[in-house]
């Protein structure tokens, strides 16, 4: 057991006919109760830290692995909207950006992956990098109706990646 004023190391010790446990350290005395309720408190600390990243944790995989599929189906159908958008002359460039939302997708979904376990960096290139997709979705999805999905998708990784800053 470590001190509880120094991070010394402690040993039993007999003063008065009582026991305690004494810092080698600094020379504390501490009694069996405050050695426990120490502990109790640091346990207490440790069980909270770990279930409220566990939940974090978990979003972060799951949406980086489903963001590095969804990379290949949005790229192939922004490449058939860029496509359509050539052969009708339409003007939109709408292909161009599910393009940059797809490879958004993919660069945010690896980030994700790799910053799971709560990088306060991770969590801000998460929330840079989808958020940049939502933009562009957003603002350039003309007749390409599937983009509003998949930066509506966008743009929930931004707030998740926002809360876990939050509770970090």
């Amino acid at each position: 057991m470590k001190c509880l004023k120094c991070d010394g190391e402690l040993s039993l010790t007999n003063v008065d006919g009582k026991n305690y446990a004494k810092c080698n350290k600094c020379g504390s005395l501490f009694t069996a109760a405050e050695i426990r309720n120490y502990a109790h408190i640091v346990s207490e600390i440790k069980s909270s830290e770990k279930s409220s990243g566990t939940g974090m944790m978990i979003w972060k995989l799951a949406s980086g692995i489903l963001s590095t599929v969804l990379f290949i189906f949005v790229a192939l159908q922004s490449c058939a909207a860029g496509l359509g958008n050539a052969l009708s002359s339409n003007g939109e460039i709408s292909g161009t950006a599910g393009l940059i939302v797809a490879i958004m997708l993919l660069v945010g979904g690896i980030v994700s992956i790799v910053s799971r376990k709560g990088s306060i960096s991770g969590n801000i290139a998460i929330m840079i990098l989808y958020g940049i997709a939502a933009l562009v979705g957003f603002a350039c999805a003309g007749s390409y109706s599937d983009l509003y999905i998949w930066s509506g998708w966008c743009l929930i990784c931004v707030i998740l990646a926002v809360i876990s800053l939050v509770i970090g």
